[in-house]
């Protein structure tokens, strides 16, 4: 008995390292892609100087943060200052414990290894609950601070994430009722069973949820907590260092659970499209390279991997092409569109849903 604790212990301690040494390693990689992307779309080079291509930029401004001096203000709240980026950070990486990246585990040594750390009964509701706790990362910085800009960043960043949270909340509910269902896994399982991507149903839903998710990660044309035009970086003005890249770490991170649970609410998860047409198996690239198990796994991989990186391209398509808004201009668009927007949806949902049970 203690032996097969000791072994379940250790799969999960091993399954939490990957996961954390995934999102960690990613985060350059996305940084890199935006920079070549955005210089792209600005015909502009982009970065070339460091390493083939300028592949090796982000590992040196990694570098350069860490051996830069962490300066703290004088007058600020000295713990609360360097509480504050990890209160963001920490949030950001938990959330995703509960995301599937593929439908198939692997058997190794006997033991049943699945491609997630944990499925809950309320995964959505644990996502949103501990992802909310970042904006206090972000007020307490702004604070601590004890700087007019920072602090002037994080009251604007306090009254977005409160504005936007619930339609954001709202939009992830006409999926749920579709599903029938909070579990991540069981909402990609209930797109399978239903033979449809609930973004066909929910299309409302889905850009809602999306408009959201980039005013609650703070990116552009809604980054109006930082508005370096206007608050010289916003919240984190005075940080310096390995601080201010912890932040940074943060934004990205937060970026990919947005896009990892608009692929799993929206998009099917580790479906690939049409999952039950026969003469579309050759999708599945990987079931006919890999033998055994190994060839569900990667491929369910593969297509989440391709979904989550579409949202992220779309991220960086936004932020290429639309300006910042005002901030009335923010404040209005959450109330007065995209919460009445969903509601709507919602009811609209329920009348749809009733019909279908009436009529099937």
């Amino acid at each position: 008995m203690e032996t097969q604790m000791f072994i379940t212990i250790l799969i999960s301690v091993v399954q939490i390292s990957i996961v954390l040494s995934l999102v960690a390693l990613s985060v350059p990689l996305l940084i890199l892609m935006e920079r070549k992307v955005i210089g792209f779309m600005q015909s502009r080079i982009g970065p070339k100087r460091v390493g083939p291509s300028g592949m090796l930029q982000t590992i040196a401004d990694g570098l350069k943060l860490l051996l830069k001096e962490d300066i703290i203000p004088d007058r600020a709240d000295k713990w609360v200052f360097r509480l504050a980026p990890m209160i963001v950070l920490v949030p950001a990486f938990v959330a995703f414990a509960v995301v599937p990246f593929s439908g198939t585990g692997l058997n190794v040594f006997g033991q049943r290894i699945t491609p997630w750390v944990t499925d809950l009964n309320i995964g959505i509701l644990f996502i949103i609950a501990i992802s909310s706790v970042g904006v206090f990362g972000i007020i307490l910085g702004g604070w601590a601070s004890n700087s007019k800009y920072p602090l002037l960043g994080a009251l604007r960043s306090a009254a977005q994430m409160v504005s936007y949270e619930v339609p954001l909340g709202l939009a992830l509910v006409g999926g749920l009722m579709w599903a029938g269902t909070a579990s991540m896994v069981g909402i990609v399982e209930a797109q399978r069973e239903a033979h449809l991507w609930f973004f066909i149903p929910q299309v409302v839903g889905t850009v809602i949820y999306f408009m959201a998710g980039v005013a609650e990660t703070n990116r552009a044309p809604f980054d109006l907590a930082e508005a370096e035009t206007e608050l010289v970086s916003g919240f984190h003005t005075e940080y310096s260092g390995m601080r201010f890249g912890l932040y940074f770490i943060a934004e990205y991170a937060n970026m990919l659970i947005v896009a990892a649970v608009a692929t799993t609410m929206f998009f099917g998860g580790w479906l690939r499209p049409f999952p039950n047409v026969s003469w579309l198996a050759f999708l599945d690239i990987f079931n006919f390279i890999l033998p055994g198990q190994w060839g569900p796994f990667m491929s369910g991989l593969m297509w989440v991997i391709i979904k989550v990186s579409c949202f992220i391209f779309l991220y960086y398509w936004i932020r290429a092409t639309f300006p910042r808004y005002r901030y009335d201009q923010l404040m209005s668009i959450g109330w007065k569109w995209l919460l009445p927007l969903a509601l709507a949806n919602i009811m609209g949902t329920g009348a749809l849903l009733l019909w279908l049970g009436q009529t099937g």
